[in-house]
């Protein structure tokens, strides 16, 4: 299934990096949330348009506010077009 965009990329990719600095698998981060996995992986792999209300519990699970995701991907898109 091809990605949606190339922000769903970047918030995903945001996602995936906040993830991983705080040592969290997707199966832990999913089970965190509610949500099944491998709908968190296609998230992470910009392939999903997760709801707000998703998105916001997993930036809570992250300890993140979500503008903090959302900035965290826009520079990662900015740095694409550089």
């Amino acid at each position: 299934m091809p990605g949606r965009s190339r922000h769903h990329l970047d918030l995903g990719e945001a996602i995936r990096a906040r993830r991983r600095d705080l040592g969290i698998s997707q199966e832990a981060l999913a089970d965190r949330i509610g949500i099944d996995r491998t709908y968190l992986s296609g998230i992470e792999r910009g392939e999903r348009n997760p709801s707000y209300t998703n998105l916001l519990r997993i930036a809570s699970a992250l300890r993140v506010p979500f503008s903090e995701l959302q900035a965290a991907a826009e520079a990662r898109s900015a740095q694409k077009r550089a």
